[in-house]
C-alpha cells in the first residue's frame, strides 16, 4: 500500500515538474508582448551605452517589440544592477553592463545585491581593451615616457574615471602598482564622456576608456592615444602599442560588456535571448561596426559568461587587495 502511494505521489511530482516546465517554455515563446527596457547605470555616450543602443535596435527588429535603452547614472552602475536584481523575472527589464560594475565596483563599494547570484548572465556583448589616452599638453607618447614623467613628479599627473571601482579605475591603478608611480584619481558620476570636457581642456591629465568614446578627439588631435590595455594591439588602433610593449610588461586589462536578467528568468527566455544576440552579433554589418569601435564579438554561451564573471571577480578582488583599495 505504502509503495502504491509512494509510486502515485512520484508520478504526480514528475506531472507538476512537466507542467511548469510546459509553461515556462510557452512563457519563453510568447515573450515579448510588450516592450522590453535595457536599463544600464552610466551616461548616454558612455561606452556600455555606445555598445548597446545598436543592439538594441536590432532586438527591436528580430523580436517585433520595442527594446528601449535607458541610462540610470550613478554609484559605478550599482544603481542600474540594483534595479534589475530586484526586478521582475520576467523578461521586460533586462540590464546592460560592463564587466567591472558587476566584478569589482560591488566589491569596493557595499552593495544590496550579490551580482553573482541575484543576476542571470545572458550573453557578452563585446571584449575589448582599453585605450589610455592623455592630454597633448603631457609630454608622454608611450607608457616609458608616462612612467618617467611619473616619477618625477609624484602625484602630479591626475586621472578621471566612471567612478571608483570601474575598469577604467583599475586600470589606472594597476598601470600605477606595477610602474610604482603615482597618479591621482579623479572619479567622475556616469560614463567616460563626463570626464572628457575636463580631459579636453586639460583639467585632467589622463583617461582608460573604450575606443568608442575617445575615438573622435583621438582622431581630431584633441587627445593622445598613449597605448591599449590588452596582450595586444587593437585593428582599430593598428599604431599604438600596448602598455605593456610600451614600457610596464606584464600589464594586461581587458574589459567586456553583456547583458543580464533578474535571477529566476526563465531558462528558455535566457537562451532564446542569447541565441539572437549571438546570431545578431556574427553578422557582417555588426562586425564591422564593433571593429571600429574596438570592440570584439565573443558569442559565449550563458553558462561560459557566468565563469568569466566568477573569474573576474577574484580577479578584481585579489587586486583591489593587492593595492590597498579600501570599501566604501
Amino acid at each position: 500500500m505504502r509503495q502504491t502511494s509512494a509510486s502515485a505521489f512520484s508520478r504526480v511530482l514528475v506531472a507538476a515538474m512537466m507542467s511548469i516546465m510546459a509553461a515556462s517554455d510557452v512563457i519563453a515563446q510568447v515573450w515579448p508582448s510588450r516592450p522590453v527596457r535595457l536599463i544600464h547605470g552610466f551616461a548616454p555616450g558612455s561606452a556600455i551605452d555606445v555598445s548597446i543602443r545598436p543592439l538594441a535596435a536590432q532586438l527591436s527588429e528580430q523580436f517585433g517589440q520595442t527594446f528601449s535603452v535607458e541610462p540610470r547614472p550613478g554609484a559605478t552602475g550599482q544603481l542600474a544592477n540594483e534595479f534589475i536584481a530586484r526586478s521582475a523575472p520576467d523578461g521586460y527589464a533586462l540590464l546592460a553592463a560592463p564587466g567591472t560594475s558587476l566584478t569589482s565596483a560591488p566589491q569596493l563599494q557595499k552593495a544590496p545585491y550579490d551580482s553573482l547570484k541575484d543576476l542571470a548572465p545572458v550573453a557578452m556583448i563585446t571584449a575589448f581593451s582599453f585605450v589610455l589616452v592623455g592630454h597633448p599638453a603631457v609630454p608622454a607618447k608611450t607608457s616609458r615616457d608616462l612612467i618617467a614623467l611619473a616619477r618625477a613628479k609624484p602625484g602630479y599627473l591626475t586621472f578621471g574615471s566612471t567612478g571608483v571601482g570601474s575598469g577604467f579605475h583599475l586600470a589606472g591603478e594597476l598601470f600605477a602598482s606595477l610602474a610604482n608611480v603615482k597618479l591621482v584619481h579623479v572619479p567622475y558620476r556616469g560614463g567616460g564622456s563626463a570626464a572628457m570636457p575636463d580631459l579636453i581642456s586639460g583639467r585632467v591629465d589622463l583617461m582608460w576608456d573604450s575606443y568608442g568614446t575617445v575615438r573622435t578627439q583621438v582622431e581630431a588631435g584633441k587627445l593622445r592615444a598613449i597605448g591599449v590595455t590588452g596582450s595586444t594591439r587593437i585593428a582599430a588602433l593598428p599604431d599604438v602599442p600596448t602598455i605593456a610593449e610600451s614600457g610596464l610588461p606584464g600589464y594586461d586589462l581587458v574589459g567586456w560588456h553583456g547583458v543580464l536578467a533578474p535571477a529566476g528568468t526563465p531558462r528558455e527566455m535566457i537562451e532564446r535571448l542569447n541565441t539572437t544576440i549571438n546570431r545578431t552579433l556574427d553578422r557582417k554589418d555588426f562586425r564591422t561596426l564593433w571593429s571600429q569601435q574596438g570592440f570584439e564579438t565573443p558569442q559565449l554561451s550563458p553558462e561560459q559568461f557566468a565563469q568569466r564573471i566568477r573569474r573576474d571577480f577574484e580577479f578584481f578582488g585579489k587586486l583591489i587587495k593587492a593595492i590597498g583599495l579600501q570599501v566604501q
